[in-house]
């Protein structure tokens, strides 16, 4: 079994808190980026499988560089009011998932389905 990393960069530190919190208990690391930059080496350096980037602090054209450029890592994205146009978006920018940054119980249940799927492919 393949230890899976996730990397997150939100602007709201309460969201971060609870999302580091809540998917310690199912990754081998959770690991806090500051910048875009920081998190762009993150991924880089640990293979990171999942990447929660919140699009009010990174656009959506951003969204999509990073699903190019790192494309063994899903990017679930979160936002304060993420809607169904925002949603289409996002998974066009190449996000796996779009929730609001208030519900925890939602993107963990993404992050942790992914990471299954991609555990699953890779056996």
């Amino acid at each position: 079994m393949q230890p899976h990393y996730v990397v997150l960069l939100q602007s709201d530190p309460r969201v971060a808190d609870s999302l580091t919190s809540a998917l310690s208990t199912s990754f081998a690391s959770v690991e806090r980026a500051g910048s875009l930059l920081e998190l762009r080496g993150f991924i880089a350096k640990h293979r990171a499988s999942i990447a929660i980037l919140d699009i009010e602090a990174t656009p959506l054209s951003e969204v999509g560089r990073l699903s190019k450029e790192f494309p063994q890592t899903g990017i679930v994205c979160t936002h304060r009011l993420a809607d169904e146009d925002m949603w289409s978006a996002a998974l066009e920018a190449g996000a796996i998932d779009i929730c609001p940054s208030s519900d925890i119980r939602g993107i963990v249940r993404s992050v942790v389905g992914k990471a299954a799927g991609a555990q699953g492919a890779a056996a």
